[in-house]
């Protein structure tokens, strides 16, 4: 059954290893994945503890219907105190792993303390071994694999790994599986590699029992054929995310030379141009779009480089916000951070940070040893990428991070970073969108577009249709906005988001299928179907949104026990002082004004029954079950 898989409890100093059940009534609470990892690190991580030290606690997990017949059900989650943020630390990815996990017999790790040498974990149906990583300390994300599989013998092993990035403590370093499949937020790799821990391997071989198979099937089948039917998803299949770029930088919505223009005027790297280095593409575990590409360079300067992707991401981190327009430096720096295993949005924004302190003179060529770093500089930029990863040089500062590194710096270099709670905005500009500017002021994690990003709001879709789906299943009777530019009902939007996002996670399901960026995808009805159809659990679509509102709930908990306020819900000052100089006219000479903002974010607190201040109330904790913890549960 989905249900019966255990915890596994490792400690890295000791050698100890224990596993134990998952109740019935904590899979009700929390269903599994990021929920679940959530409540693990507020039980067992004391609050102010070195995110770098060992006594932080790295949670590594598969939600609940990850390998089972519900469509893309491969995510797995890896938690832990962020080193870059002193936050919740929590990333997602896609690929193999969790589905091997579960088959293997675990659903979750929890792993402490710090191996005296750099060491592997190997699990294998319901089996732990701690192995020697001595021959692969060093090796890049692919090689760390292949080496992996080889000493195995099998090459069905699933592998979970860091590259040099968290080797050398790189505080974004991600933790990756496959070819580029990155866990690639608040810097899992760097505590991954401040426990000596470079990788866990995986092979299972265990029958996960689909609770009612036909109806399973038969369900996912009708939900398949009309996620292919969206326009949305034969996009996806065609260009993968790169899709995007066309829209949001014809319109004016992405940051351009760091925050000094909001569009790429001139640019060369529309998703168009993967057709000339694309080997097909690839997908992850049950998943039939298949939304990224295998591609090579085959000849010039960058001949032979070879990857996965890229991401709109990439676009934006190695184009849009460093001004540069060659899509191979796309392909390359995207091959970089695959290789290194560094997070993309991070690095890039990074980069651009640099770049505008360069222009403005706060860097010189005595800070950059020699290196130009000015705007639409390729080499410059992929050079920057391996300076980071290997900590050399100005790499060595603002590999540190935004907060940390402007700090050294000093010389009103914080007057120009794009962040929030210590972590880089990614390449969007939401200075002409209120919905996105408070979902990223509010994260969780910091600055970010995969804790809540309402999209669809760009979509100008009907008032009607807005309604049915923010309208519930909590109710909902409060204004909602078709203008994106509007401030009105955003609050909602933002909240909803949210608790769709956290059950995603939860569950084990890739963003893409959900209501994302489309408004025709799954959301809570159809999660509590495939539930119900493949583990027997019975749970409404109102009891869902109590689960992601629980789960939501205790990252905020988390957070505010290290030191969060209100002030860290809010965004830096250029996005109320400077105006959006181009663009379409509906998004020009854009700023977000603070005294609606103020307004949004009480509106904000009050739907999540959070006080003035952001801190959840008491009767909204009894409400959820929270009064008591940390539980000590599990």
């Amino acid at each position: 059954m989905p249900l019966d898989r255990k915890i596994a409890y490792i400690d890295l100093t000791t050698g100890e290893i224990n596993s134990a059940p998952i109740p019935p009534e904590m899979r009700r609470r929390y269903l599994g994945g990021r929920g679940l990892d959530m409540y693990l690190l507020y039980n067992h991580l004391a609050p102010g503890v070195d995110p770098l030290g060992p006594d932080n606690v790295l949670t590594v997990s598969a939600g609940l219907l990850v390998g089972t017949l519900a469509s893309a059900s491969a995510r797995t989650h890896i938690g832990a105190k962020s080193p870059l943020t002193g936050f919740v630390g929590s990333s997602n990815m896609g690929g193999f792993f969790a589905p091997e996990l579960r088959w293997a017999g675990y659903d979750h790790l929890v792993i402490k303390g710090r191996a005296e040498r750099p060491t592997y974990l190997w699990i294998h149906d319901g089996l732990i071994e701690m192995r020697d990583a001595g021959e692969v300390w060093g090796a890049s994300i692919p090689e760390t694999q292949e080496r992996i599989k080889e000493q195995l013998r099998d090459p069905e092993v699933k592998v979970l790994c860091i590259g040099i990035a968290g080797e050398n403590l790189v505080r974004y370093a991600n933790v990756m599986t496959g070819m580029k499949n990155a866990a690639g937020r608040t810097g899992m790799g760097a505590v991954m590699g401040s426990k000596n821990l470079k990788a866990i391997a995986v092979r299972g071989t265990q029958d996960l029992e689909i609770r009612f198979p036909k109806d399973a099937l038969a369900y996912n089948r009708s939900l398949v054929e009309h996620i292919g039917s969206t326009k949305f998803a034969q996009i996806m299949q065609k260009w993968g995310t790169m899709f995007i770029y066309g829209v949001t930088n014809t319109t004016g919505l992405v940051r351009n030379r760091n925050f000094q223009l909001n569009q790429q005027v001139g640019g060369n790297i529309e998703c168009e141009h993967i057709e000339r280095y694309s080997l097909g593409t690839q997908g992850c575990y049950g998943c039939v779009i298949h939304c990224r590409h295998k591609y090579m360079i085959k000849e010039g300067p960058y001949a032979g480089t070879y990857s996965e992707g890229p991401e709109y991401t990439s676009q934006g981190a190695f184009g849009m916000e460093v001004g540069c327009n060659n899509f191979e430096t796309v392909l390359v720096g995207n091959q970089l951070v695959n290789t290194y295993g560094v997070d993309t949005l991070e690095i890039g924004s990074m980069i651009a940070w640099a770049m505008e302190l360069y222009e403005k003179g706060i860097l010189t060529d005595a800070d950059t040893d020699g290196l130009k770093l000015e705007w639409g500089n390729d080499e410059a930029v992929l050079e920057m990428i391996r300076r980071i990863a290997e900590r050399r040089g100005l790499g060595d500062i603002l590999a540190e991070g935004p907060l940390r590194a402007a700090e050294r710096i000093g010389r009103d270099s914080l007057r120009y970073l794009i962040h929030v709670k210590g972590m880089s905005n990614l390449h969007s500009d939401e200075r002409p969108t209120p919905s996105l500017a408070l979902g990223i002021a509010t994260s969780s994690r910091g600055s970010d577009h995969l804790r809540s990003r309402p999209a669809i709001d760009l979509y100008h879709l009907p008032e009607e249709l807005l309604r049915k789906i923010y309208g519930g299943p909590q109710p909902y009777d409060g204004p909602l906005s078709s203008d994106y530019t509007s401030y009105e009902g955003k609050p909602r939007m933002v909240h909803w988001q949210e608790m769709m996002y956290e059950a995603i996670d939860c569950a084990g399901i890739c963003k893409y299928h959900t209501i994302f960026l489309s408004p025709n995808l799954i959301g809570f009805a159809e999660l509590s179907k495939l539930i119900y159809y493949n583990t027997g659990l019975e749970l409404a679509a109102e009891d869902i949104w109590q689960i992601a509102d629980r789960a939501y709930t205790i990252e905020r908990l988390f957070n505010l026990r290290e030191g969060l306020t209100r002030d860290d819900d809010w965004l830096v000052d250029r996005y109320f002082d400077e105006k959006t100089p181009i663009g379409l006219p509906i998004v020009r000479g854009k700023s977000i004004d603070r005294e609606k903002f103020r307004a949004m974010l009480d509106e904000y607190y009050e739907l999540h029954g959070w006080d003035e201040h952001g801190r959840p109330r008491a009767e909204t904790l009894a409400k959820l079950g929270l009064e008591a913890e940390p539980s000590h549960l599990l």
